[in-house]
């Protein structure tokens, strides 16, 4: 089983370079290369990604506070043309530093070296990180929500807005259809094609229609029998 690897850096031609190491390593498939930081915490989140390489100096979220997020989650490697990171980054626990023009043959090392450390990639992850919270990008904050918290989530066309227990209502630049890989499937279910609820808030269903406090979310024709099937005991 090959390790499922993220490219995050900012630089085009850096990506380019690390995407072509990756695609020549047997042991490595890519799931996602670019500078989308929070979309890689969102597969982080959903336990896609095993081993992440990652570039320092990013404009919305620096790979000091990235690795302070995810933590042990998710193996590291730092990817940067600044070797004054070095020694934070080794205090987060990143399984090597490498510094830019960075050669395959380095490359190699630091991915060997995963490897002997894993004994093979399904050693590599532990299972989904973080899974009582989620982080989303709201305006320009990263918000973190418990996943207890959460009532249910809305479609608003280009946003989707997550109702908290706490009347929080987040506004986020995302789709439904993300959300819904992101958040645990035991706890979660996509009910309409705006909505996703929270099994444990729901009060009752009545006539193909939910009631989390006082919210009245319908339950869509195609999605009914998924839904169904997860009320049964």
């Amino acid at each position: 089983m090959a390790i499922r690897t993220a490219i995050v850096d900012d630089e085009p031609l850096a990506v380019e370079i690390l995407k072509d190491y990756v695609e020549k390593t047997a042991s490595l498939t890519l799931i996602l290369a670019g500078s989308d930081v929070f979309r890689t915490l969102q597969l982080l989140q959903s336990g896609e990604i095993d081993l992440v390489l990652l570039d320092i100096q990013m404009p919305e979220l620096t790979g000091i506070q990235f690795m302070k997020i995810v933590g042990d989650s998710s193996k590291i490697i730092v990817t940067t043309a600044y070797p004054d990171y070095a020694l934070e980054g080794y205090e987060l626990n990143v399984a090597d530093y490498l510094l830019k023009p960075i050669s395959y043959e380095r490359f190699s090392k630091a991915i060997n070296k995963i490897k002997v450390v894993a004994g093979n990639s399904a050693a590599v992850h532990g299972g989904p990180f973080l899974p009582d919270f989620i982080f989303v990008k709201s305006e320009y904050k990263l918000v973190k929500i418990m996943l207890n918290d959460i009532l249910y989530i809305e479609s608003l066309r280009d946003y989707i807005a997550i109702y908290t227990t706490k009347n929080e209502k987040i506004m986020t630049l995302e789709s439904l259809r993300n959300m819904e890989q992101t958040l645990p499937a035991a706890n979660f279910v996509r009910v309409h094609k705006s909505f996703i609820v929270s099994l444990s808030k729901i009060k009752f269903v009545e006539r193909n229609r939910i009631i989390i406090e006082d919210k009245h979310i319908p339950v869509g024709e195609s999605y009914q029998k998924d839904f169904y099937d997860k009320l049964k005991p």
